[in-house]
């Protein structure tokens, strides 16, 4: 817990008798952002990949701007927390056989693991087709229902029944749940017992097409490591290309598109595919400690209740083979500068009339590589997470000129849609809701990891929404470079609207809740929140 010192009775007189005019876009500083954004998106910082030079350069400039504003350290008299890293590389010298069919790495699958072993072997383990491998009892569904699949290869389509039928009665319909996800996969396997775990690709179910596996999957990742090895993760986390999987269900004498479809349905049974598959390659892992920004700006009444406002710092790096730096200026710099933007403003505010509650501003590594540093929080709070009233979350803001809505991420997730409805409209702006829900958005930011430990958070992105030519051209490529001649209008609309969403927060003594049934509510709940 925060060794937190309360403000004087005088000043919480004061505070309580002062009325704040709300924050309008006026008080962000175009040379302050801009300046931000260029430093932390120059050539110089090196694409800011996890323990690369550009870490180091990119979490001191972030915990000096926080102590030059005078905030405190956020972790146990720090600024940076530990996070335990393990980057690790499959040797893509690997064949999958199954049966008599070989299938080549990298064209037709791809696999790897993050367990802190030299050498995966699978062997002769029995294929079981698993539908979508979800178990989730608010659906009432679950593909593993009266099965063992422990030492098997359970094989599994992408995204979730949902999408896949279109029902908007089915899980969420059209907007993945985080059953869709890839990640929730591997682990509901790994639950199970399984011995490995084979995604069938489906571009238009992933949001991405079977390049983006590819390139995300056959070289090295990095991963938290726990004391035994992570030896309670996956063995095997593997992708199918669709036109493998074809091949490997008609071996199979099975019917891929009919099981699809069956697989969609309520009821649906696992079906043996009567296939061994066989999988051996050496796995390469280094460990070293990354770091994730923390401050607080303690608050005068009840500074044990904290409101989080959040932004990772770490981008691709430098690709070694070709020295192309992904600089992510839009994705993420924008969205650290946002944050140290908002911690000066408030802490304005807080000089003249103190927050009740604590703000944190914190910026988390390794996202891009699978919510890591995220993780790492989560798991391993400076504070409890029951204490923790929200999580406003920025991956990437708007550049350019303002618009007349704002981007909503999640529809009847929780309580606090109904702020950011409430001061868009103080802005006279609308809600918008996501317009790729297909995609995922809501489960692949940082906020999520904070979200599987109860916390309700918002997701503050704006990736391309209104520039067809970002995602196409500039999204994870060396093209996301600063310009100069960004307006940030749009930047500065988003930030007063988060400030006094924040400020809001700050001072009621509201807990917003879950409003749809699921494991973040239940955990919620085991916090009496």
């Amino acid at each position: 817990m925060f060794a937190f010192q309360r403000l004087t009775a005088g000043l919480c007189l004061l505070a309580s008798s002062m009325t704040v005019v709300a924050t309008d876009s006026g008080d962000f500083n175009d040379t302050n952002l801009h300046q931000h954004i260029k430093t932390l998106a120059s050539d110089q910082y090196g694409g800011r990949g996890p323990l690369s030079p550009g870490e180091r350069l990119s979490i001191d400039y972030i915990a000096g701007q926080f102590k030059q504003l005078g905030l405190e350290p956020g972790y146990q008299g720090q600024y940076l927390q530990p996070v335990p890293l393990a980057q690790v590389t499959a040797d893509q010298a690997m064949t999958l056989t199954v049966g008599e069919q070989q299938f080549k790495v990298g064209s037709d699958f791809t696999a790897r693991t993050h367990q802190m072993r030299s050498q995966i072997d699978l062997k002769q383990s029995e294929l079981v087709f698993v539908g979508y491998g979800i178990n989730a009892p608010e659906y009432q569904w679950n593909d593993y229902q009266g099965l063992d699949v422990k030492g098997k290869t359970v094989v599994m389509l992408v995204n979730d029944p949902g999408f896949a039928t279109q029902d908007p009665t089915l899980f969420k319909g059209n907007a993945m749940t985080y059953y869709g996800r890839w990640t929730y996969k591997y682990e509901e396997a790994a639950r199970q017992g399984a011995a490995a775990a084979l995604i069938i690709h489906q571009t238009d179910a992933a949001g991405y097409a079977w390049g983006v596996v590819e390139n995300s999957n056959t070289g090295s990742k990095y991963t938290l490591v726990d004391k035994q090895g992570n030896a309670d993760q996956l063995p095997v986390m593997g992708w199918l290309h669709q036109d493998a999987a074809k091949r490997l269900f008609a071996a199979a004498k099975l019917d891929l598109d009919a099981l699809s479809r069956q697989a969609a349905e309520p009821g649906f049974k696992a079906v043996t595919m009567n296939q061994k598959a066989s999988l051996s390659f050496a796995n390469r892992s280094t460990q070293a400690t990354s770091h994730n920004v923390l401050a607080i700006l303690p608050g005068s009444e009840r500074p044990d209740e904290v409101v989080m406002i959040h932004a990772h710092w770490d981008h691709l790096g430098t690709n070694e083979s070709d020295g192309h730096i992904y600089n992510g200026a839009i994705d993420n710099a924008t969205g650290v500068a946002g944050v140290l933007e908002l911690a000066r403003v408030l802490k304005a505010r807080h000089a003249i009339a103190p927050f009740k509650r604590t703000l944190m501003f914190t910026s988390f590594t390794a996202e891009e590589t699978g919510m890591i540093g995220a993780q790492q929080f989560a798991e391993h709070p400076p504070i409890p997470t029951k204490q923790m009233v929200a999580f406003l979350n920025i991956d990437g803001m708007n550049v350019g000129d303002q618009l007349s809505y704002i981007l909503r991420y999640g529809d009847g997730v929780s309580e606090l849609e109904a702020y950011l409805e409430k001061e868009a409209a103080k802005q006279g702006r609308t809600v918008k809701p996501d317009p790729r829900p297909q995609a995922g958005l809501l489960y692949r930011s940082d906020h999520f990891a904070m979200a599987k430990q109860g916390v309700p958070g918002l997701l503050f992105m704006s990736l391309g929404d209104n520039d067809p030519d970002y995602i196409p051209h500039r999204y994870h490529k060396p093209a996301d470079d600063y310009d100069p001649r960004w307006s940030l209008a749009g930047m500065k609309q988003d930030l007063a609207l988060m400030a006094n969403l924040a400020a809001e927060l700050a001072n009621n003594s509201d807990w917003p809740k879950w409003l749809e049934e699921s494991e973040f509510k239940t955990r919620r709940a085991q916090d009496g929140r």
